[in-house]
Order: structure tokens, then C-alpha cells, then sequence
């Protein structure tokens, strides 16, 4: 084997729709490790890619949506298990974003993981925590059962890489929501490959559609966007957090604010079911037992 063989350098895309499209206006920008030392160049997200990385989402709600919750928990398990397979890449691209060393990298990916395969766990019993039958004075039957909220826009934590990334995007998916991620600017490369998992696993496409590039252009446009029903700020700092919650209001999104914004929180702690339940609505039907006879006795 030749000594002086050229390396084939990656190049990094956006994944919408289950496609992976260079950006729209053919930008990019340069992504540097801890120590600046030059990684990749990633494509800089324009409002028109994160337009059309909405209409990639509404498209796959519906089936994504109706599909049983057993049946998202199997897939979600499946990336689980892709993820497991490129754990020495994911490696590699942590250690460089964060400026970890190989083993502090390893323990962060084995958490994403593990934390991947916790909200697949979830997909057919978190119903059954936040639903249930209601008691009331009549012959009806009450129940309340949770639905998924639709298209969220989802701001990636800026300083966690890929334990932070997968935190907001699993829970989202989990119940039936289709996600727009906007990864972290300085550190976009784990989120960029995770496309690529997700595309050969057997996620529909559409279901989460990733974008690289300056968080607060890509993230105004989708918190003013009327076909975007929630957004999770997390990646935002406090001021860019106001500004996207005044637009978010035009259409009474759905906003999740986490505190502190700042990108500080600890990602390794137990995550808890707010995530899961902080995009879904509670629908509840009322349905006659029919009563029987003049006694009012009723099945």
C-alpha cells in the first residue's frame, strides 16, 4: 500500500426528507476542534432550507403519527442499535467537538445511547402515565389519552454535542411529533452524522430533518412559520429565547423555555418525562355506557 495516499476528506450534508441536500444558497462555513484546528466544512442552513425542512416534517406527521406506539418504539430501538454499530465515529467526532479525551468521548456516547434506547422504552407507556379514565357523575365513559403535537422546531444544545442532541430530539419523536433539529453551530458534526443513522435505519423519512449553520437565522424563521406547532429553545441563549417566543406567539406554538438557557445543564442527569410530555396534547372523549331501564342501572 501506497505511503502517499491521498485521505478522502468527508463531506458533511444536511439530512430533509430523508434526502441529504447540499444547502439551498450553497453556503458553508468552517467547523474547528477545541484548539481550532480545522475539522470539516458544514453547510450554512438558509430560511429556504428550513422552509422546506417543514414541509419534509407535515408530510411524515401523519404517518408517523398513526403508526402504533409499539411500532415508533421498535424503530427508535433500531437507530439505537445503528448508533451502537458507528460508536467509534461518533467517538472520534465528540472528542473533537468538545475537546474531551477518547475515554471521556466514549462514556458521553454509550450515555446517548443508553439515552436513546430509555425514550424508545417509553413510546407505549408514557399514554398509560399521562392518560387514563376520568371519573364523573353520569352514564359516560371519560378518557383522556394524549396526542402528539405536531411539527417542533428543535434547537440542539450548543455545548453538548451529541448526549444533549439526542436528549431533545428522542423525546420528541417518541410521541408522534416530527422534528426540525437545528444542531449546534460550533459543533454541528455529530448531529450532521446522526442524519445519516437515521437514514438507514428504518425511520420514515421526514420524521427529522437536521440543519447546520447560525442558530438564529435558521431558528427565526421557524418560530414565525405557521405550520410549526411547538418549539424547544433549548439551544437558545436569553436573548435570542425572547425573540423567538414573541414570534412563537403569532400562532400560539407550543414553547418549551428550559432554564437555564445558556446551554449549561447537565445532560447526564435523569432526564425525567417532562421532554416527553412538554409536546402533547391531551384529548378527551366522552362516550354514553347506555344506561338501562327506569333504575338507571347501565354496563
Amino acid at each position: 500500500m501506497s505511503d502517499n495516499r491521498l485521505s478522502v476528506f468527508k463531506t458533511y450534508k444536511l439530512y430533509v426528507g430523508g434526502k441529504f441536500p447540499r444547502s439551498e444558497s450553497g453556503r458553508v462555513y468552517e467547523v474547528t476542534d477545541s484548539k481550532c484546528k480545522w475539522l470539516a466544512n458544514a453547510p450554512q442552513s438558509s430560511r429556504k432550507d428550513a422552509r422546506d425542512a417543514v414541509v419534509a416534517a407535515r408530510k411524515a406527521f401523519g404517518g408517523w403519527s398513526g403508526a402504533t406506539a409499539y411500532n415508533r418504539g421498535q424503530v427508535l430501538y433500531r437507530v439505537a442499535e445503528m448508533l451502537e454499530g458507528r460508536k467509534d465515529q461518533f467517538v472520534r467526532e465528540v472528542a473533537d467537538a468538545e475537546g474531551l479525551s477518547k475515554s471521556k468521548a466514549a462514556a458521553v456516547v454509550d450515555a446517548a445511547i443508553d439515552r436513546w434506547v430509555w425514550y424508545a422504552g417509553w413510546t407505549d407507556k408514557i399514554g398509560q402515565v399521562v392518560g387514563g379514565a376520568n371519573p364523573v357523575a353520569g352514564p359516560f365513559f371519560n378518557l383522556s389519552t394524549p396526542e402528539p403535537t405536531g411539527v417542533v422546531a428543535v434547537l440542539a444544545p450548543q455545548e453538548s454535542s451529541f448526549l444533549g442532541l439526542v436528549s431533545v430530539i428522542a423525546p420528541v419523536i417518541a410521541t408522534g411529533n416530527t422534528a426540525v433539529v437545528i444542531a449546534s453551530a460550533d459543533s454541528p458534526l455529530p448531529a450532521l452524522s446522526l442524519g445519516e443513522v437515521l437514514a438507514t435505519s428504518d425511520l420514515p423519512g421526514g420524521v427529522v430533518n437536521v440543519l447546520s449553520g447560525r442558530t438564529a437565522e435558521i431558528a427565526t424563521p421557524l418560530a414565525s412559520h405557521q405550520d410549526v406547532n411547538a418549539i424547544d429553545l433549548t439551544g437558545a441563549d436569553t436573548g435570542l429565547a425572547k425573540e423567538l417566543e414573541i414570534a412563537a406567539a403569532d400562532n400560539l406554538k407550543r414553547v418549551l423555555r428550559p432554564q437555564p438557557v445558556d446551554g449549561a445543564a447537565d445532560w447526564t442527569a435523569d432526564p425525567g418525562t417532562h421532554r416527553l410530555t412538554a409536546f402533547l396534547e391531551t384529548k378527551t372523549v366522552w362516550h354514553p355506557t347506555g344506561a338501562l331501564g327506569v333504575s338507571g342501572s347501565s354496563y
